[in-house]
């Protein structure tokens, strides 16, 4: 390698083609956006797949029925005791950390749910958004603790708009 090669191939300072600058540039006239035509035009933006020329959009040809409950759906993480007597020793804190490294919870989750399935014989700390009594009994013949989880918070109202008084 020598130094007349060091920079061979190299572009840092790659000017900016300048288009529309007169016909000696070599980008005048129609600068380079061809003849006529959707994107020869000013404010015109690439087709997408939901823009079909003059064609009614697939989007609004296709009927549209049912309901979906996904936009407010939790997805909870269901654990039985059965599970934890498998995975934990006595005496341990089973949260939502403790599931995650035992294998037990996998991927995004807005809740933990415990569920009675199964016999506990060890004495466990368990935190979770919700526990069914069947699992809370189990737990407590042990000797082990329930911690329960708070939820979201619910939406503040809009304070500037107050709601009418009530007539009684």
């Amino acid at each position: 390698m020598d130094l007349a090669t060091v920079h061979q191939g190299v572009h840092k300072l790659e000017r900016k083609k300048r288009v529309g600058r007169g016909i000696g540039s070599g980008h005048g006239k129609t600068a380079t956006r061809g003849h006529k035509g959707q994107l020869s035009r000013a404010g015109t933006e690439l087709p997408s797949p939901f823009k079909e020329g003059g064609q009614m959009p697939l989007v609004r040809r296709l009927p549209k029925r049912g309901f979906s409950h996904n936009t407010w759906r939790k997805v909870w993480a269901v654990v039985n005791v059965g599970d934890l007597e498998k995975r934990f020793e006595q005496g341990a804190r089973v949260d939502e950390a403790a599931l995650r490294a035992a294998g037990l919870v996998k991927g995004s989750v807005d809740g933990i749910r415990i569920l009675g399935d199964g016999n506990l014989t060890k004495k466990l700390t368990v935190v979770a958004h919700h526990v069914s009594k069947s699992a809370a009994q189990k737990i407590q013949t042990c000797g082990g603790n329930i911690e329960i989880l708070s939820g979201p918070k619910p939406p503040a109202r809009n304070k500037m708009r107050p709601r009418p008084a009530k007539v009684s």
